[in-house]
Parts: C-alpha cells; sequence; structure tokens
C-alpha cells in the first residue's frame, strides 16, 4: 500500500499538493507514482519565473523505466524549483513528500485548480487502480 499523508491534497494524475505558511503552495509526484517509475535517473524541474497554467506539463522525471511528464494541479508563477534533484533525483523515490518535492508556486489569484483530493479520495482512486 502506498504512503498517503492525510494533510495532503491529491491529483488523478498522481501529484500531490501542500499549501505553505505564505501561501505557495509545494508540489511533487506521489509515492504510488514514483514506485510505478521505478528508480528515478533524471529530474527536470521548472525554472522560477515561469508561468504554469492549470494541467500544463512542467516537470519531466525520468527513470530506468520512462520519462513522465508532471501537470501543474494548479495555475501560478513557479517561485522555486527545487535545486536537489539535479544531482540527486533518486531523492523523489526516497522522499516523495520531503526532499523529493519538485516545485514551488504561487497560485494565481482566482485561478482554477485541478480537482484535488483529500488522502481519502486518493487512497479509493488507488485501491480502484490496483495500487
Amino acid at each position: 500500500m502506498s504512503n498517503v499523508p492525510p494533510d495532503l491534497q491529491y491529483t488523478k494524475t498522481h501529484e500531490w499538493v501542500r499549501t505553505l505558511p505564505d501561501g505557495t503552495v509545494e508540489i511533487g509526484i506521489t509515492d504510488h507514482a514514483q514506485h510505478a517509475l521505478g528508480d528515478l535517473v533524471f529530474v527536470e524541474v521548472p525554472e522560477a519565473g515561469r508561468a504554469v497554467a492549470l494541467g500544463e506539463p512542467c516537470a519531466v522525471v525520468e527513470s530506468v523505466k520512462a520519462a513522465s511528464d508532471v501537470y501543474s494541479p494548479v495555475a501560478g508563477e513557479i517561485t522555486l524549483g527545487n535545486p536537489l534533484l539535479a544531482g540527486e533525483p533518486e531523492a523523489v523515490n526516497n522522499d516523495p513528500y520531503g526532499k523529493g518535492w519538485l516545485m514551488r508556486l504561487h497560485p494565481t489569484k482566482g485561478a482554477a485548480s485541478a480537482d484535488l483530493m483529500p488522502a481519502d479520495k486518493y487512497q479509493t482512486l488507488l485501491q480502484t487502480e490496483g495500487g
């Protein structure tokens, strides 16, 4: 069973969202997603200042199995891509909800966000997908 922290929100495409005290959001891929991909060998995160639309591919995670786009669950402006991942892509495998976050962004005021799910609904989604 995948680790699904109760304090985060989740998307159907297996991204997680954490709202930080300053109003920005931190985004990463879920434990389920990193398990499905396998050992990551490369992570491309967006640069600060880039505007992203809801659902836009904005990062890439590459494993020995496949490369996968990561979609922005919130419209906004990137404030930081995780610099650790350039040298340690495995941080996403080892700590997907901690050191393995991908990006932080400042949400566009009044912009739509993805249909974010609480942890219990995400766990139900995983069960229906066989994960």
